[in-house]
């Protein structure tokens, strides 16, 4: 009797071994299906959707507060600087606990949630007659904002043609530097031509920018591939992918696909999240990762949450000269826009350890040169000078991003993804903190260079963790081969 339970044991543990084998080779397959697509499979209203609710995300992120705050009549300088922060630290909550729950239960979901917060957040910013009302729903803003620039990427990034997935991200991309360039100018006049009302009227305009996003997912959105198999739902993968192969080849105006390369891999044990990161190949992509985050969101945000209310109450400038300054950098960061356009020609022909190398030396030079010439009040070379810096400060987000989705296996994307740019976040609320106690002790100039010298040496740290990944598929940055490959 012994003997015959542990003969069935046995066999239902290989039967298991066979399902689990079987399942990994239908991804294998599914895989190679979606790699050999000419353009993108899906629905482009996804793309409108998602590039819509990215220009929400970073308008919110960097377009509006930092021009809203100095004309907020019930908040002073302090109470500005816990704004910035506090909002940061919603980013973390945001990225770290939606992108566990994305791996976990699926991206879908957490994306439409995700993009609602961020409707609600704005929503009640641009509605808050008091600090405490804006404190609260800055929050949810923020973790609004922290899950979307995580989650966005993911979802692109999963259901692109590997040689095709920088264009495709950086499309979504492109939407969110629009915001940090032409949402930036309409934020600078609107608050200038309206000081009363300006404000309000900057964060209720993503409000309804999310809340479109959050429609048309909840409509058209489909689940990602690798959850799907890994649930077992393959009739639904099969749907899934039948449909993006005829859509892609009626969009390329083909009549037949190319044989597709099937690529067996080791799939990463479906042991714990933690566990998986933990191996000493992913601990050191987080590791690294973390920190580049950390040492660009702590200037950055400081830059772009106070840097008006620095020029407002350090700089001294009158009233007139104030407010040709706001508008002056509005058009400056036209200049992100522009480059986002230039990448969709270089980004899957350069390595991302490049781009944020040169955005990491780009942010200290920034420091010092904005700074320099706003103290000595050279508004026009100042304007000049912001403008080309544009150029190299923003590229190392689409290659940050873009690195930060491609580093980790499918069990542990979104969570690695949304620990590295979660916990980096911290320095987006330290580094609001800092300023103004650093301008006290030390000056503003040298305040500013302290805050930007840590970059160019955490974008360093990516050359020795991060493989090359252009053109690479996913699995094959992180999972090992099973078999060699194969032709269907």
């Amino acid at each position: 009797m012994y003997k015959s339970k542990k003969l069935t044991f046995i066999r239902y543990f290989y039967e298991l071994i066979d399902i689990i084998n079987h399942m990994s080779s239908k991804l294998d397959e599914y895989l190679a299906r979606i790699d050999r697509l000419p353009t993108w499979g899906l629905s482009y209203a996804l793309l409108w959707a998602l590039g819509i609710g990215y220009f929400a995300t970073l308008y919110d992120a960097v377009s509006n507060l930092g021009y809203a705050l100095p004309f907020i009549p019930f908040i002073n300088t302090i109470q500005a600087s816990i704004i910035v922060s506090v909002g940061l630290a919603g980013y973390i909550i945001g990225s770290i606990g939606f992108g566990i729950a994305s791996d976990r239960i699926g991206r879908r979901l957490v994306l439409i949630t995700t993009f609602a917060l961020l409707g609600i957040g704005s929503l009640g910013m641009g509605l808050a007659t008091n600090y405490l009302m804006l404190f609260i729903f800055r929050m949810l803003e923020g973790i609004g904002i922290g899950a979307g620039l995580n989650l966005a990427m993911v979802y692109i990034a999963e259901f692109s043609p590997s040689m095709k997935r920088g264009k495709y991200a950086n499309w979504i991309f492109i939407s969110g530097w629009t915001a940090v360039g032409i949402g930036t100018v309409v934020a600078a006049f609107i608050v200038t031509i309206s000081p009363t009302l300006g404000w309000r009227i900057i964060f209720l305009l993503p409000a309804v920018l999310a809340i479109i996003t959050t429609v048309i997912l909840a409509i058209s959105s489909p689940e990602s591939v690798r959850i799907l198999v890994k649930k077992g739902r393959i009739q639904d993968v099969e749907k899934i992918v039948n449909r993006m192969e005829e859509v892609s080849m009626k969009r390329a105006k083909i009549q037949s696909l190319p044989q597709p390369k099937i690529v067996h891999y080791q799939e990463v044990p479906s042991y714990s999240q933690l566990k998986i990161l933990g191996e000493s190949k992913y601990l050191k992509r987080l590791i690294s990762l973390t920190i580049f985050w950390f040492f660009i969101y702590f200037i950055q945000y400081t830059s772009t949450g106070l840097g008006p209310t620095f020029v407002k109450v350090v700089v001294g400038f009158t009233p007139a000269q104030y407010a040709e300054y706001i508008r002056l950098s509005g058009f400056a960061a036209i200049g992100a826009t522009i480059i986002s356009f230039i990448l969709l020609g270089i980004v899957e022909k350069t390595d991302r350890r490049l781009l944020t190398q040169i955005g990491g030396i780009g942010f200290l030079i920034s420091s010092f040169v904005s700074t320099y010439l706003l103290l000595n009040k050279e508004l026009i070379t100042w304007f000049i000078a912001y403008f080309l810096l544009e150029f190299v400060v923003n590229p190392p987000y689409l290659a940050g991003y873009l690195m930060s989705s491609e580093a980790f296996p499918t069990a542990v994307r979104s969570t690695g993804f949304a620990i590295t740019d979660g916990i980096g976040h911290l320095g987006g609320v330290i580094g609001p903190l800092l300023l103004f106690p650093l301008i006290e002790i030390i000056g503003p100039l040298p305040a500013w260079v302290i805050l930007g010298l840590p970059a160019p040496f955490a974008a360093a740290l990516l050359w020795f963790t991060i493989p090359k990944t252009v053109g690479v598929r996913l699995e094959e940055v992180n999972e090992a081969y099973r078999e060699g490959t194969a032709q269907r």
